[in-house]
């Protein structure tokens, strides 16, 4: 008669044998995105546009509006002392975004460019973006608040890596400068703001929202318009409700981190809702438009989110059959009933199944 082996406990897996696949984003991988956005500020700053004094009187001077007095008069300060000689100073900003490009992209100078680039970040939060809004009362998430470039340096300093050697964190934000528990703390802050904000009063009234989406569609390409305005009309009047259900949304969103069964689900619905807002109410960034200096917030918002990604099995296509997807799932080298190994062939019809025994 013919017997099999009694089931033992799975074997290490072989070698040679790959186990199943997993997907995350590497902290090198962050550092190389952040190291492309800076590339792509750089080149949107050659943009013809601003070398002339478009630059300082529809980018600049606009941000000083609504600002309290310490901040607008910076601003209208650092605008006119610029102004005279635009074109030179311009080129000097792009090439320092180009330089901190190239600086993340570059192993060795990866640090050396983030510490230039906190340096940057804060003083383009400051004269170019007005601190993102927040004093005015009227900032928003739609919109891009609290300032992209602020995003630029926390994700900066999540980039920052901790040091050579194994590591044992689950995700990039682990291998970083701020930790697993520090980015999903910078996570929860932004989230909380942004609802926050969106039921400051002016957020809150009658198509205010909806307005908002309105204005960010003029001067869009037909095909961004073509979204932008249906979803506006779609919203008018909505403005108390509609305020309301986005704030709760973004707070579920960044509370929803700290509980590890929600993490990802918060991670998902963050992207989501962040990509909605940057095509609905920031328009690419007005990337577009010749006039844009940055994608603003949302790219930035679902790069951040990623640092949190942990390890995501890519499952096998369901048209693999049965036995296929099994042995992909399963370590190479696990036995089965009935003593099965999933390394090893099915045996044909009428011959003896590996590892049996002829009594």
């Amino acid at each position: 008669m013919i017997t099999s082996p009694p089931p033992t406990a799975p074997t290490a897996h072989d070698p040679g044998r790959p186990l199943p696949r997993r997907w995350r984003i590497s902290l090198r991988q962050v550092q190389v995105a952040l190291g492309a956005l800076w590339l792509l500020d750089g080149l949107l700053q050659l943009q013809p546009p601003m070398f002339t004094s478009a630059f300082v009187t529809q980018i600049l001077d606009p941000v000083a509006q609504g600002q309290p007095p310490l901040i607008g008069h910076s601003i209208t300060a650092m605008a006119s002392f610029i102004a005279p000689h635009i074109a030179a100073w311009n080129l000097v900003f792009a090439l320092v975004q180009l330089a901190l490009g190239l600086g993340f992209l570059w192993r060795r100078t990866v640090r050396p460019a983030i510490v230039a680039s906190l340096a940057w970040s804060l003083l383009v939060w400051w004269f170019a973006e007005g601190l993102g809004g927040l004093l005015t009362g009227g900032a928003t998430p739609v919109t891009g608040a609290p300032g992209a470039v602020l995003l630029y340096a926390l994700i900066a300093l999540i980039a920052w890596p901790r040091g050579a050697g194994p590591s044992s964190a689950t995700n990039a934000a682990g291998q970083g400068l701020l930790g697993d528990r520090g980015t999903r703390a910078v996570w929860v802050v932004l989230w909380v703001t942004g609802a926050v904000l969106i039921l400051l009063p002016p957020n809150r009234g009658r198509g205010a929202i909806a307005s908002t989406i309105a204005a960010a569609a003029a001067g869009e390409p037909q095909w961004l318009r073509g979204l932008q305005l249906p979803v506006a009309h779609l919203l008018a009047g909505q403005g108390a409700a509609l305020a309301l259900g986005l704030g709760v949304l973004q707070l579920a969103i960044g509370l929803g981190v700290l509980l590890r069964s929600a993490r990802h689900l918060a991670l998902g619905a963050g992207a989501l809702l962040a990509v909605a807002f940057w095509v609905l109410g920031q328009s690419l960034g007005g990337i577009l438009t010749g006039a844009g200096t940055d994608p603003n917030t949302g790219p930035l918002l679902v790069l951040l989110g990623a640092t949190l990604v942990g390890p995501v099995p890519l499952r096998p296509r369901a048209w693999l059959g049965r036995r296929a997807r099994r042995e992909l799932e399963v370590p190479w080298g696990a036995v089965g009933p009935a003593g099965t190994r999933f390394d090893r062939p099915r045996a044909e019809p009428g011959q003896n199944p590996a590892g049996a025994q002829r009594a």
